[in-house]
């Protein structure tokens, strides 16, 4: 199975080719190695929406990022700056994901262990034995 640290820059889409237009640009569709949960789309947008070349990525699809150049002597750059941020994307959004893991896990020990009557009763409950009685007990 593949994770958030497996994302990275495998192509272009095939179905878009970058293409020169009139005007001095060239859109580029760089394909990811697999899908991108939106809320890491969001972060990886999010990092770079104030970028000249305002690479993105549409997060119901977490496939493509979409972004462009000027001339082509700038797409082998702009490339390499793009991998950079896709592997700095994932390990901030890993992070994100351990820090919220662990503020859960201290959050339920919290409650389980609190203070006052309910973390007395958060105890009890914790602790309540629900296996069958054995045979003759009722």
């Amino acid at each position: 199975m593949e994770g958030i640290s497996d994302i990275r820059i495998v192509g272009i889409d095939e179905t878009r080719p970058p293409k020169i237009h009139k005007e001095p640009y060239i859109d580029l569709f760089f394909r990811l190695s697999h899908k991108a949960p939106p809320a890491w789309c969001t972060e990886f947008n999010d990092s770079l929406a104030k970028h000249p070349f305002t690479p993105k990525i549409k997060p119901e699809l977490g496939l493509y990022i979409e972004t462009w150049v000027r001339k082509p002597d700038e797409v082998p750059v702009h490339l390499k700056f793009l991998k950079a941020k896709v592997a700095e994307c994932s390990a901030r959004y890993i992070e994100k994901l351990r820090l919220a893991s662990e503020k859960a896990q201290s959050e339920g020990d919290a409650l389980k262990h609190g203070l006052g009557e309910q973390g007395r009763l958060n105890s009890i409950i914790a602790e309540l034995d629900f296996d069958a009685p054995p045979d003759g007990e009722k």
